[in-house]
């Protein structure tokens, strides 16, 4: 899809404090960094099941079903499967992030969720990570009620607590959960990246559309090649060089 670029003046300066920054490349360096699959589970990302139970009570018509599912299965779920085992292997932390809420009734829900009738209940069905980018081992779950995981969990002190000051974003769908994350994170002092082909939603109009507006001001906009190529920098560290790294 052919893009217009976008006419920011004020781009140049976010690129030299939030893309370029040498920090990135320290953070790296350092194993301070972490990649977070954002709601890649059967209530949102599966055909026959959650919203899509009833494809056409769904809100998304045909060709925009055809063109997410089809993303997911060709290019997502295998470039979230890429990341996720180049991270483990170089010991860096892996965190997934799901709809989820406390209560089978969803009383807990954020506003918003209630509003929409977006449920998943816990132990449901639509609670559960697609299983090819399921969590592994002792994989940090956050379970959130809103489209915006720090807004409404503690990711932000769990993070801090492990020194993460840099985050890789993947998920669905890129123009709501994922950009309120990269926004979010961006104001909380992470620099964020958005991993372009490992994110999807319902058109390729409104992916593209969110990552011109994160572009180069609150995300720096990679590919999954370009990821792996940034982790093949990073000398692989046993754990506790990377907690001697962190410091407390």
């Amino acid at each position: 899809m052919s893009v217009t670029p976008i006419n920011d003046p004020l781009r140049e300066n976010y690129r030299e404090a939030f893309i370029t920054n040498p920090r990135r490349v320290e953070h790296l360096a350092d194993g301070r960094v972490a990649l977070m699959c954002i709601d890649v589970q059967y209530l949102d990302a599966a055909e026959g099941y959650g919203l899509f139970a009833d494809p056409h009570s769904s809100g998304v018509p045909e060709e925009g079903r055809k063109y997410y599912f089809d993303r997911l299965k060709q290019t997502v779920l295998p470039g979230i499967r890429r990341l996720q085992d180049k991270f483990r292997s170089c010991e860096l932390e892996v965190i997934h992030c799901r709809i989820c809420a406390l209560t089978k009734d969803g009383r807990d829900r954020g506003a918003g969720h209630r509003r929409l009738n977006l449920l998943a209940a816990p132990g449901s069905k639509e609670a559960e990570f697609l299983e090819e980018v399921a969590p592994q081992g002792d994989e940090i779950i956050i379970n959130k009620t809103a489209s915006g995981v720090f807004s409404s969990t503690n990711l932000h002190y769990v993070l801090s607590n492990m020194g993460i000051k840099t985050l890789y974003l993947t998920g669905v769908y890129t123009n709501e959960c994922v950009e309120t994350t990269a926004r979010d994170a961006c104001d909380l002092g992470y620099f964020v990246t958005v991993v372009d082909d490992a994110c999807a939603t319902v058109t390729e109009a409104l992916h593209e559309a969110s990552l011109a507006t994160l572009r180069d001001r609150y995300s720096r906009i990679s590919s999954v090649e370009e990821v792996l190529r940034d982790l093949g920098t990073f000398s692989q560290v046993s754990t506790a060089g990377i907690l001697t790294s962190r410091g407390a």
